[in-house]
């Protein structure tokens, strides 16, 4: 599977593909942001592009990475050789109108790929008709030259908030955050992870505006934008400029967390620091706090009965790979390495981080526990990433791999157990799974010795 390079760069120390053709590729183009437009309840993208680009990308991201399914009802103007000559508004025309007819949203998201991109379709002109009409309807540039589904996502996003959402200022509601974190289907938990993080922060007190998945109410919360008090972007760097351009245009104070919580230690911590922020009742939230860390430490307490007494019969993992996009390699690498007691080794971002915030989200590796630091890699090549692994030493080191579907040879080469975190995923099937907070660690512990458990047996 290959991809191009959008933005291939390397600072000092890093090791990162060239410009030219990615092996095993870990992400969508920019037009895989449909899959963001499918996760708002009550939203439907229409697609103007080539024919099977919408289907390629849905079933990229949702099939073959953890089976999540999803509803895949996406209208698309299918462009072909007589649009490339002619140009294609008048088809795309045709396709909004008729979509209208038989189609019920409370959102339509139009997106360009490709054709229209290459060829100039004046597409706003198009879509502005319909708004000027009241039809809910908004337009994204999403070709797929432009960038991968990371950057397709913020261009989508933008376009809700300028377009539908709109300029107005509204008195701002206390207790009210919209949270910019995972980014769905990229991440093959990120139903379950959104669920948690919304629970969690439900539980100090916020009323969140989720905006993607089972736990959002769907388009009144993105219409709920600008009431809110304050903007939480929960990743290290996918959500930043959403939140800063939201913060310049509702004056809303911005919450940055790079680390998504994992397990009790850190999922308190970020708790305290939003509970401060945010001006919250601190006896609430403390007592929140202490009911989830008493219940989570009950299942640690018995988890350690294993972890003591199984190391002659089981071949435990003392050293953690990690490789896959930043948000969830960064935070299941400070869980692994502060909580767990893993050595690190390399840990791999593979979704390439524009370049502007690659230096922040270094910092955070170099402090992943008291005395413990690591240097991350950025890179998308899956061959080069497999050499980087294989070039380390592993002497009196029992690693696990925690990567995707492309890791499995990788895992076997060195003797490692494989988890899969990212994308693709194609040995896990993935309904409501959570990884993040307190209950998702337990999660994550459990599938991490399982995993230990059976790969021993099986030796």
């Amino acid at each position: 599977m290959l991809s191009p390079v959008t933005n291939p760069s390397a600072s000092s120390g890093e090791f990162c593909s060239s410009p030219g053709a990615i092996e095993q590729v870990r992400y969508g183009c920019s037009l895989g942001a449909l899959a963001s437009v499918i996760a708002i309840p009550g939203a439907i993208p229409i697609t103007h592009c080539g024919p099977g680009c919408a289907t390629k990308q849905f079933h990229a991201l949702s099939g073959i990475n953890g089976y999540q399914g999803g509803e895949f009802h996406v209208p698309s103007s299918n462009l072909g050789n007589q649009e490339v000559i002619f140009g294609g508004a008048d088809r795309l025309d045709e396709l909004i109108a008729s979509t209208l007819k038989v189609m019920e949203a409370d959102l339509f998201v139009v997106q360009t790929g490709c054709i229209p991109g290459l060829v100039g379709d004046d597409v706003g002109s198009v879509v502005r008709r319909y708004q000027k009409r009241g039809v809910p309807i908004v337009v994204a540039e999403t070709s797929g030259y432009r960038g991968n589904n990371f950057t397709g996502h913020e261009s989508v996003i933008r376009a809700i908030i300028d377009q539908f959402v709109g300029d107005d200022k509204v008195d701002k509601q206390p207790g009210l955050v919209n949270v910019w974190s995972l980014l769905p289907y990229q991440n093959p938990f990120w139903r379950g992870d959104l669920t948690e993080i919304r629970r969690i922060l439900e539980g100090i007190g916020l009323e969140v505006n989720i905006l993607f998945g089972p736990a959002s109410r769907g388009v009144s919360e993105w219409r709920a934008i600008p009431r809110a008090q304050f903007n939480l972007v929960l990743s290290p760097w996918l959500g930043l400029s959403t939140a800063t351009h939201l913060q310049e245009k509702f004056d809303q104070p911005l919450l940055h967390e790079p680390t998504i919580p994992i397990g009790a230690k850190a999922t308190s911590a970020f708790l305290r620091r939003v509970v401060e922020f945010a001006g919250l009742d601190r006896a609430r939230a403390e007592a929140f706090i202490a009911k989830e860390e008493q219940e989570h430490y009950v299942y640690l307490r018995d988890f350690a009965c294993f972890y003591a007494g199984q190391t002659s019969q089981y071949q435990l993992p003392s050293q953690a790979i990690v490789i896959s996009e930043s948000a969830y390699n960064l935070s299941v690498a400070s869980f692994l390495v502060e909580q767990l007691g893993l050595h690190p080794g390399p840990f791999v971002i593979t979704e390439n981080p524009p370049n502007e915030f690659r230096e922040r989200i270094q910092q955070q590796y170099r402090a992943l526990a008291d005395h413990v630091g690591a240097e991350p890699l950025f890179e998308q090549d899956g061959h080069r990433i497999h050499e980087l692994v294989r070039a380390r030493d592993y002497t009196g080191q029992l690693p696990i791999v925690f990567g995707s579907t492309w890791e499995a040879a990788l895992a076997d080469q060195i003797g490692a157990p494989l988890v899969e975190i990212g994308y693709p995923c194609t040995d896990e099937v993935v309904l409501s799974r959570a990884y993040v907070g307190y209950r998702g660690a337990l999660q994550l512990i459990e599938r991490t010795y399982t995993t230990v458990v059976r790969a021993s047996t099986m030796a």
